[in-house]
């Protein structure tokens, strides 16, 4: 176990932003287990990929390209998912964290 005072910023914020991004793939139905189908959860997917959205955003020029590229990556895969993921689509630009990322389609 290491001291948190030990750990670089950008340590935090990317640990951070993976825990988020594995919670919301698995309220989203993603899981590897054989009852993922049975852990979505819509409405907390969102908070999740919208918290996401805000951190990778204020964080980005923090950590630096290198480290944001692959985080708005995967956000952009979750709210991809999320879309497809809902029965009833929100409109472009209002879907999960849209208001941090802007569109996603």
């Amino acid at each position: 176990m290491r001291d948190i005072a030990e750990v670089p910023a950008v340590e935090i914020i990317t640990t951070t932003a993976v825990h988020l991004m594995s919670a919301a793939a698995v309220k989203l139905g993603l899981g590897d287990g054989p009852d993922a189908a049975d852990e979505v959860d819509l409405d907390e997917a969102r908070k999740l990929i919208t918290s996401l959205a805000g951190l990778v955003t204020a964080a980005a020029a923090e950590i630096g390209d290198h480290h944001a590229r692959p985080l708005r990556d995967g956000l952009r895969s979750l709210q991809l998912a999320f879309r497809e993921a809902s029965s009833i689509p929100d409109e472009i630009g209002k879907g999960p964290g849209e208001k941090y990322t802007g569109p996603v389609n």
